[in-house]
């Protein structure tokens, strides 16, 4: 197959093949292409194109990356991107060698994980039931997020239907669309039932807002106000307890 034209074009079909071949998350594709955007910039910017950069190229644009200041995990996801299109573009054969197979990433940061004291949580959890407005939704987040150890997004878009059936066990659909059983302490559903009572008749999602459902960023908003409340804050960063809250942007409330 003859390689596109222009680099906006590669961009584009690899993404599209992502969604298509490998149902790659809406966030995973938008991630891809803003840093394949930025590596093309690059490129461009130096008379280059996909067609025509070299292993040297990508490991000068790596460094340059570097020099920006750019965190080991950002550089790291951008190579990722660059290494899945050049092996698409392979495959395709828009090129004949790929230049990036051989580069190895800076890796991600060793550092141990921030972690919540029991009163921390305790606290997080109260200052959620004493807030006036949405003191139950909000209890009800606290308490999902603290029993069960969801991801941010899972646990925002749960639908109204993931407490139904066994009483013990909460229905989560994860990345790529998989679905899977997760346990949930009586005390959390009792506050999903609790919460559930106000919700209005026909509602799908278990915490809407708008047209969709409560977005990630709005959730980190609510638990650092909480944890402002609550004084729990002072010696850990709240975005830490979120495992996807780095690529946050895009997503709409």
């Amino acid at each position: 197959m003859t390689a596109p034209d222009r680099m906006q074009s590669w961009i584009q079909t690899f993404l599209e093949a992502q969604a298509a071949e490998l149902d790659a998350a809406t966030n995973t594709r938008l991630a891809y292409g803003r840093d394949l955007l930025a590596f093309a910039d690059w490129l461009e910017r130096r008379k280059l194109s996909f067609a025509t950069a070299t292993q040297g190229h990508i490991e000068s644009y790596l460094i340059d990356c570097e020099a920006e200041g750019l965190a080991k995990s950002t550089r790291a996801r951008r190579l990722s991107a660059i290494k899945q299109l050049y092996r698409f573009a392979f495959e395709e054969g828009w090129r004949d060698l790929n230049p990036a197979i051989q580069i190895k990433g800076p890796g991600k940061s060793k550092r141990l994980p921030k972690t919540l004291s029991a009163d921390d949580v305790t606290r997080l959890i109260e200052a959620a039931k004493s807030t006036p407005r949405d003191k139950i939704r909000n209890g009800c987040l606290m308490e999902l997020l603290y029993a069960t150890g969801m991801r941010v997004t899972e646990l925002v878009s749960l639908p109204v239907s993931a407490a139904r059936g066994d009483p013990r066990m909460l229905l989560v659909r994860g990345k790529g669309g998989k679905e899977r059983m997760v346990p949930v302490s009586s005390r959390a559903l009792t506050a999903v039932a609790a919460y559930g009572a106000h919700l209005p008749a026909g509602t799908k999602l278990l915490f809407p807002s708008g047209k969709s459902h409560l977005s990630r960023i709005r959730l980190y908003q609510i638990v650092k106000e909480l944890a402002a409340e609550a004084e729990a804050a002072a010696d850990f960063e709240i975005a830490e307890l979120f495992d996807e809250m780095g690529a946050a942007a895009g997503d709409d409330e």
